[in-house]
C-alpha cells in the first residue's frame, strides 16, 4: 500500500509503499477514504515543534480520517468489515490505574504515553490504517454526509472536549476567545448546537468574525479584541447582555494573556473558564478576584472517548450542521501542497487527502 513516512521531525518525508498491516487482538485496520490535516503539519514535519513526543523510529503520519472497516481482530465484538468510521488519533490507556497514559497516533505522546505511541505509531496518511478498536467509532446514520465532509468532526471534537469539561448547558452564555481561529469557530457553532443562548465570539479577526456572526445567527455576537483587558472585557458584557456562565478559551500561541484574561473577567460569579489553546507566556492569575468571585479555572487536552458518538448524535439530530465548514480535497500524492494549504486555510475550511 501507498503510505506517507516520516524519519521522525526534521526527517525525510517519503511516499513509500509498504506491506498491508495485519490486524492484532483489539485493533481494527480502516481503509482510508480522507484524512484530514492539521494546520501545523508543515512545522511538525520539519522539526519546528520540539516540544512533540513523536514515535521512535520512521512511521506513518496523520491524525484524524474517514473510513471504511477492512477487518478486525480478535477482541472486536461489535464493528465490522464494511461499517464506515471515523478514526480518532487520540487514544488512552485502557488499563485500570489512576493516571493512564495518553498519545495521538502518528503525532506524539502525550502525559505517560511514549509506549503508547510506540506501540500505535502509525496515523492515517495510508491506504490502510490499523488502530486500536477504541480509536474508531461507526458513523451509522450520516449516509448523506461524504467522507471529506465527515471529516469535520474531527475539527468539532477538540473543542467539544472543553465545552463539555466546562459543562456547558442549554440555555448559558458563553465567551468564545479566540473565535476567530480554526478551532475557536469550531467552538462557536458547537456552543448554539449545545443550546448556548448567547455566544460572544471574541477575536483579533474582524472579517472571520462577521463571517462567523452570519452564519451562527442572532444568538452570536462577534467581538474584535483590542488587547486592553478593561476595553475588551466590557465589549464582552456588552455584546453578552451582561455577565456570562462560561469562558472558553482556545486562543492560539499567544504572546500575551490579555485575551484570556479579559475573557475571565467577563464571568459573573460562580462562572467557569476553560484553558485549551497555547500561550507562549505564563498566565497571572488574579488570586483574590478568583477567590471572591468563586470562578473555576479548568484545563483541558483533547475530548473523552464517546466525543465522536455524542458529536455524531448531535449530527444526525439536525442540531449541529457540517456542512457550515467547507473541506478542500487533495489527492494522496499531493501532500506537500496540501500542507500548504492547511496552513494558510481559513476557519472555515479544512484540508484533507485522500487515497
Amino acid at each position: 500500500m501507498n503510505a506517507w513516512r516520516l524519519a521522525g521531525p526534521g526527517g525525510a518525508l517519503l511516499q513509500k509503499t509498504i506491506r498491508v498491516p495485519d490486524t492484532r487482538a483489539g485493533s481494527v485496520r480502516v481503509r482510508i477514504e480522507a484524512s484530514a490535516l492539521m494546520s501545523y503539519l508543515q512545522s511538525y514535519v520539519d522539526g519546528k515543534l520540539p516540544f512533540y513526543a513523536p514515535p521512535q523510529g520512521e512511521f506513518t503520519i496523520g491524525t484524524n480520517g474517514v473510513g471504511v472497516i477492512d477487518a478486525v481482530g480478535r477482541d472486536v465484538w461489535h464493528v465490522k468489515p464494511g461499517d464506515r468510521v471515523i478514526v480518532s488519533s487520540h487514544v488512552v490507556a485502557r488499563d485500570n490505574v489512576r493516571d493512564p497514559g495518553q498519545a495521538l497516533i502518528g503525532l506524539t505522546a502525550g502525559a505517560h504515553g511514549q509506549a503508547i505511541i510506540d506501540d500505535w505509531p502509525d496515523g492515517t496518511l495510508a491506504e490502510y490504517a490499523l488502530v486500536p478498536i477504541d480509536a474508531v467509532t461507526p458513523l451509522d446514520g450520516l449516509d448523506a454526509f461524504d467522507s471529506a465532509q465527515l471529516c469535520a468532526l474531527s475539527r468539532f471534537a477538540v473543542p467539544f472536549g472543553g465545552l463539555l469539561r466546562g459543562r456547558l448547558a442549554a440555555g448559558e452564555s458563553i465567551v468564545v476567545s479566540g473565535a476567530s481561529g480554526a478551532y475557536g469557530t469550531a467552538a462557536v457553532l458547537l456552543a448554539l448546537a449545545m443550546g448556548a443562548t448567547r455566544v460572544v465570539a471574541a477575536g483579533r479577526d474582524r472579517a472571520a468574525l462577521d463571517a462567523l456572526a452570519r452564519i451562527g445567527g442572532a444568538r452570536v455576537r462577534g467581538v474584535a479584541l483590542s488587547g486592553d483587558v478593561a476595553d475588551d472585557m466590557q465589549a464582552i458584557r456588552a455584546a453578552a447582555g451582561g455577565t456570562l456562565d462560561l469562558a472558553f478559551d482556545i486562543v492560539g500561541n499567544a504572546a500575551d494573556p490579555n485575551a484570556t484574561l479579559a475573557a475571565l473577567n467577563s464571568l459573573r460569579r460562580g462562572g467557569r473558564l476553560v484553558l485549551m489553546g497555547s500561550m507562549t507566556v505564563d498566565l497571572p492569575i488574579p488570586y483574590t478576584q478568583v477567590m471572591l468571585n468563586d470562578w473555576e479555572i479548568l484545563g483541558q487536552f483533547m475530548y473523552p472517548r464517546d466525543a465522536f458518538k455524542r458529536l455524531i448524535d448531535l449530527t444526525r439530530g439536525g442540531l449541529l450542521d457540517l456542512r457550515a465548514l467547507r473541506p478542500v480535497a487533495h489527492g494522496f500524492a499531493a501532500l506537500p501542497d496540501a500542507m500548504r494549504a492547511a496552513a494558510a486555510a481559513d476557519s472555515l475550511s479544512y484540508v484533507v487527502v485522500q487515497p
